[in-house]
Parts: structure tokens; sequence; C-alpha cells
């Protein structure tokens, strides 16, 4: 009986661990998506509000349909947003509006810091964004980080670098870490890799990443 339990119990582990590898992506990607979707319901559900009087009973009878005509709805009003800051009397509208932000005392250290931090993120490598891992939390351990500006100590003149490091499978906590240029090792990943990496905690990643600094190599300044 004991190689027949043994074999079985081999059989479930094999399985289960398959069943998991196989979910895990897929579920991890339902987080995601269902936390955007659910945001993006929330932020157009008073414009659905607005439109119920002008659209027939059985239409909002129906389940689901309110939160479909709020994400379409958020998605119009980004895509009008997008449009009007692109032509040049929206962008001086737009920098109007920040410049009215910016006077306010809380406000201003909220939005500018977002607003950097997703400059950063969405732009491109050759813009100054990198991609880099540090030493963390122990030496010896990488933990994947963006360099989000590089430093001067004002004492020793040595050069520090800025690196926002996200929380795997949730990368919009983070913690930021200033640390000696020298400490901070620059990958060859690209952003898209990088966020796959974060988001998958690991299980989508390229075949090779640049782990191990070259010799004599350094961060210019971005």
């Amino acid at each position: 009986m004991k190689p027949v339990l043994s074999r079985l119990l081999r059989s479930l582990q094999r399985n289960v661990l398959a069943g998991l590898i196989t979910i895990g992506p897929l579920f991890v990607t339902w987080l995601v998506f269902s936390w955007v979707w659910s945001n993006l319901a929330k932020a157009g559900l008073p414009l659905a509000k607005l439109l119920d009087p002008a659209l027939p009973r059985e239409v909002l009878d129906h389940q689901g349909f309110e939160p479909v005509l709020a994400v379409l709805l958020t998605l119009a009003m980004l895509y009008v947003v997008g449009l009007i800051t692109s032509m040049v009397v929206g962008r001086q509208l737009f920098n109007l509006f920040e410049a009215v932000l910016e006077r306010l005392p809380f406000v201003a250290k909220v939005y500018t810091s977002v607003r950097q931090l997703l400059d950063t993120m969405m732009a491109k490598k050759d813009a100054g964004q990198r991609v880099v891992l540090v030493d963390f939390p122990a030496p010896g351990q990488k933990c994947i980080g963006f360099l989000t500006r590089t430093l001067t100590d004002s004492t020793t003149g040595q050069p520090l670098a800025a690196v926002l490091l996200p929380n795997a499978i949730n990368p919009t906590s983070a913690i930021l870490q200033i640390l000696p240029v020298d400490r901070v090792t620059e990958t060859d990943l690209t952003m898209e890799q990088a966020m796959s990496m974060l988001m998958t905690g690991g299980a989508v990643a390229p075949d090779t990443l640049r782990f191990t600094a070259p010799v004599n190599a350094s961060l210019s300044r971005p």
C-alpha cells in the first residue's frame, strides 16, 4: 500500500503544482483587469446616472449595463481630455490649470510628485528612465527598481541615485531609496519587461538578465 500511496501523493503534488503554474498568471491578470475595470466604472458612474432618464427602462434593467456604460464614458472622457491637451490651446489651458494647482500648499506636493512619477514611468529609455537592480533587502539579493534621477552628496560630492522600488504583484506600493551610484546595477530590461516581472511575480520574464554590473560601468545622469 505504501508505494501506491506514495505514487498517488507524488501525482497529486505534481498536478496541483502544474495547475498553479497554469492558473497563476491568469489569476493575476484577472485581478489587474478587475481593479482597472472597477476604478473606470466608479469614475464614470456619475455620468452614467445623468444619462439614466434619457435611456429606456428595459435597457437600464439589464444587469451590468450601467457599469459598462460607466466604463465607456470614462474612456471617452479620457480620450477627449487627451485630444484637447494635445492641441496648442488645450496645452496652454492645461499649463494654466497646473500653475493653479502648484499654488495650493498640500495639493501641489502630491500632484507634482505623482506627475513626476508618471512621467518617469512612461518615459522612453533614451529619455532617461532606466530599470536597475539594487542590493535589497540584503547584500547579494537584488531588487528591481526604477532610477528616477541622480543627485550629489553635498558633503562629499559623491554621486547618488534615487531609486524607486515597487512591490511585486502590487507595484502601486513602493519605497524610495537614496544610495551611491556605484551600488546600482543598470539592466538591459525595458519598462514593459520590468512591469511584467513585477505583476506576475517573475513568472513572465526574459531568458537573460544583466545581474552583474560590467567592470568600470557607471551610471550617467539621466
